[in-house]
């Protein structure tokens, strides 16, 4: 018990008296992670939109591909990502592997499905009577479409948050393709792993309370999003 308790006496101390390499992983972790989920949002959202929106030949399937990509295990994303960009693979000539450059190529591609799936089913599940409401103003196609996502902005703001939530707490991306570089590519999940693995169990204490840190802020923030709809 003394062991875990002086563990998480030495992690505040340390996360009071910062380091550069803690910042580093702390910052990595950050910068990596949002700029993947503004790609995956950019691209994801105006996807998930139109397979919810709209009916065509084909949609069933699509939708049943991308809720099983939800599942999608992150070492698994991590392998197709390395079999691309190793330098032996068809990018490899990009030097994106060990580089943050392919970490987020491969946050990007697992937030992805998240970002599709959970937007096409909050515009397939919108109210009805919203839906009737819009058609009533005779309003253009264009219109319909800019309306739909303005009213639907917040529970589509959740399904950003819940994707950013999924990779920001990631290991196997950030291990397979950014190679736990210190100063470079090293990110929190990787740094707690490397830490531990080492025996510093104070500073892997430290990192992780960081990133409970974060999965609360996250989570308040959804809370916050449902009590303003409600």
């Amino acid at each position: 018990m003394d062991f875990i308790l002086n563990g998480f006496y030495e992690a505040f101390l340390l996360l009071y008296h910062l380091d550069s390499a803690t910042t580093s992983a702390i910052y990595n972790t950050f910068s990596t992670s949002t700029l993947s989920i503004f790609i995956a949002t950019f691209v994801g959202l105006p996807l998930g939109f139109g397979l919810g929106y709209f009916n065509f030949r084909g949609k069933k399937t699509l939708k049943i591909i991308c809720d099983t990509l939800l599942a999608f295990p992150t070492v698994v994303v991590g392998l197709i990502v390395y079999a691309f960009i190793n330098a032996q693979g068809p990018l490899g000539h990009y030097g994106l592997l060990f580089s943050n450059t392919g970490v987020i190529i491969g946050q990007t591609i697992l937030a992805l499905p998240i970002v599709i799936a959970l937007s096409s089913s909050v515009v397939e599940n919108m109210n009805p009577l919203l839906r009737l409401t819009l058609k009533s103003f005779n309003l253009t196609h264009a219109q319909m479409i800019k309306t739909t996502l303005w009213e639907l902005r917040h529970s589509l703001l959740s399904v950003i948050i819940t994707a950013y939530s999924r990779i920001i707490s990631e290991i196997g991306i950030a291990m397979m393709i950014g190679g736990n570089i210190k100063w470079h590519t090293r990110t929190i999940t990787t740094a707690i792993s490397l830490e531990t693995n080492k025996g510093e169990f104070a500073l892997a204490i430290a990192l992780g309370i960081v990133l409970v840190i974060v999965a609360l802020l996250i989570n308040l923030a959804l809370s916050l999003l449902k009590e303003y709809k409600s």
